[in-house]
Parts: structure tokens; sequence; C-alpha cells
């Protein structure tokens, strides 16, 4: 008998992440960082990566990224965990140069065969990007955990961070949003096959983008496990703006609507919202359903990026070029107080 992935996980993806209220109230007591002038970028501002000058022209780029299946194909399962792990490394305009595997399985219920499996889709990802998967670390564990330790360098004149929008620029979202749904419906044996094809085609594309991004954007994050209106907020926050963005503009992955409407989501999407919807505005008329896809998580998902609007159309026609066609407008930075307000 065939065992479900999904079915050995209490969660999946990046819906797995700690409540962003529960991760902050956890990191309040860390040491500050602020004594180690060439930690560029620590866990001040919820970045994507910590970031280590080197030298006048080279900086480490450090992420870590690792989660329960999403899906129950092992091979599929590797390649999401690789994309999105390596997202990171691409979302602060660096260029990956190796992985390490973290990987936990419950051996006493997997085969070898699905967890080499696993380890293939994984390397095949890497492989794409140009980096090999040097080592790791494996445990055997309760529940079967995959991801990279995922390592890059960038001119630190060309970081780009999620701090540095500035207020009049327009956001711009990279991948339809609506993963988070997807995956629920999956795990529910309710998605059909065009629905898993989207759900496969987004979480896998890397977001190599971002590393040509230098020099035309101020600023630069994923969106993932938080949702579109969470690393909105992360932006907001680390730049000292307010943002405000429009409902219906992201475009969503294809059979993500109807889902959404029929009460398909994830428990994360409501976590994230009890977690920061003090700092959200919504308009009086938005229904639970849209709100939801705000919220959703994002496992692989897109990048947000923050740019100047008389370069927004430049930058739209570079990443549709790479093969983004779904990237569009979704909102502004504006003057305020960190927060962000939906519009109808």
């Amino acid at each position: 008998m065939t065992i479900r992935l999904t079915s050995l996980a209490h969660g999946g993806g990046c819906g797995c992440k700690l409540a962003p209220g529960v991760l902050k109230d956890i990191l309040s007591g860390m040491p500050a960082t602020a004594i180690f002038p060439q930690l560029l970028v620590g866990t001040e501002t919820s970045d994507d990566a910590a970031v280590w000058r080197l030298n006048d022209s080279q900086a480490l780029v450090a992420t870590t990224d690792f989660f329960m299946p999403v899906v129950d194909d092992p091979f599929d399962f590797g390649r999401i965990a690789a994309t999105n792990a390596l997202s990171d490394i691409y979302a602060m305009g660096a260029t990956p140069i190796f992985a390490l595997a973290i990987v936990g399985m419950p051996v006493d219920k997997l085969p070898p065969a699905t967890i080499r499996a696993i380890l293939e889709g994984g390397a095949s990802v890497c492989a794409a990007a140009g980096v090999p998967v040097a080592g790791g670390h494996s445990i055997d564990s309760v529940e079967p955990i995959y991801g990279l330790v995922a390592l890059g360098l960038v001119h630190p004149d060309k970081l780009l961070k999620n701090n540095g929008a500035r207020a009049g620029d327009s956001l711009i979202l990279t991948k339809g949003l609506g993963v988070g749904i997807l995956s629920a419906a999956f795990k529910q044996e309710r998605l059909d096959a065009d629905g898993y094809a989207g759900l496969i085609a987004s979480t896998t594309q890397l977001n190599t983008v971002g590393a040509e991004l230098a020099g035309m954007v101020h600023g630069l994050t994923d969106v993932t496990g938080f949702g579109l209106l969470g690393h909105a907020l992360e932006m907001c926050r680390g730049a000292g703006l307010a943002a405000e963005l429009f409902a219906e503009a992201p475009i969503l992955l294809p059979g993500v609507e109807a889902l959404a409407r029929d009460g398909v989501r994830t428990g994360a999407s409501g976590r994230n919202w009890s977690s920061y919807g003090e700092d959200v505005r919504l308009p009086g008329d938005l229904p639970d359903w849209r709100r939801d896809i705000l919220c959703d998580p994002q496992t692989s998902g897109g990048l947000l990026i923050a740019v100047s609007p008389d370069k927004a159309a430049r930058v739209l026609e570079l990443v549709r070029a790479r093969g983004f066609e779904r990237a569009a407008v979704v909102g502004r930075l504006t003057d305020g107080p960190p927060q962000v307000r939906v519009l109808g």
C-alpha cells in the first residue's frame, strides 16, 4: 500500500510556520546583533536571510528553510521545498552558490526509495539553479521534513532588503496567490488535475529574477507563510511606511477563487489574521473568502517588489520575460504608520 506523505504530517509547506505573533514573542528576548559590524542583515526587520560582509565586493547570504509535505509525490515534495529555500537567496538580490540538505524522516514508515526520491527532487532544483547540494544532516523523525540551508553571494552595494521601500513606490507581485488553498483542497481530495498542475508549476518556479533587480528596485521580499498581507506588513514596518493593497489586483492561481468561495482554507490563514489583523484595514464589504486569500500561506510564493512608479513598467516587462506571466501591480506604499489598508 502506498502511503500518502501528507497523511504523515499535521501541516504542510509554509503553512507549518509559526504564526507571526507567536514568532515575534519568541524572538523578543534574543540578544542584539548590532555589535557585529559585518552583519549587514540580522533579525531586526524579519528579512529573508542573514547577510555577512566578507569584503568590499562580496557579502555572504545565508538562510535555512524546511517543512512537511504539501503534496504526496516525493519527487515533487523535494522540488517544492528546495525551490522555496532558494527563494530567500534570490529575495536578497543574491545568487546561490551551494546548499546543504535538511532531512528528517520516519524511517519506520517510509521506504528508502521514497526518501531518496525526495532528495532527488531537491537536487534537481539545485542543479537547475546551478548549485550543488554539498552535504547536509538527517535524523529519524516522527513526521517527514525536508529543506535546505542555502548560501549565496551578493555585492554589498547590490543587496536588496525588505526595508528599502519608499513612499510612492508601486508594489509588484510576481506569482499568483492561492497555494495554501490549493494544498488544502489537495489534502481534502478536492483538487482536480488542472489545479494540481498549477500548484506544482507555481511552487517549483525559481525566483531567479530577484538577482537581476539590483539598481532597479528599492525593496524586495518573497511572499511565503505569512501571506501577502503579512509580508507586506513586514515591508511596511521595516521602512516605516503604510501600504495600500488592491483587493482584486493579485492574480489567483487556477481554481483558487471557486475553492475559496466554497470555504476551503488552511488553518494558517486564520492564525495569520489573528496575529496581524489589528494592523490591517479592510473595506466593510470585503467577503471573508477574499480576506482568506490575502492571508493565505504561500509555499514557494512570488516576489513582492517595491519600485518607483516610473520604473514599474520596465520591471514588469523584465519579470514577465523571465516567465512570471501573472506578475501584476498589487498596491503602493504611502506615508503613514506601518499598516496595510485593503482597497475594495
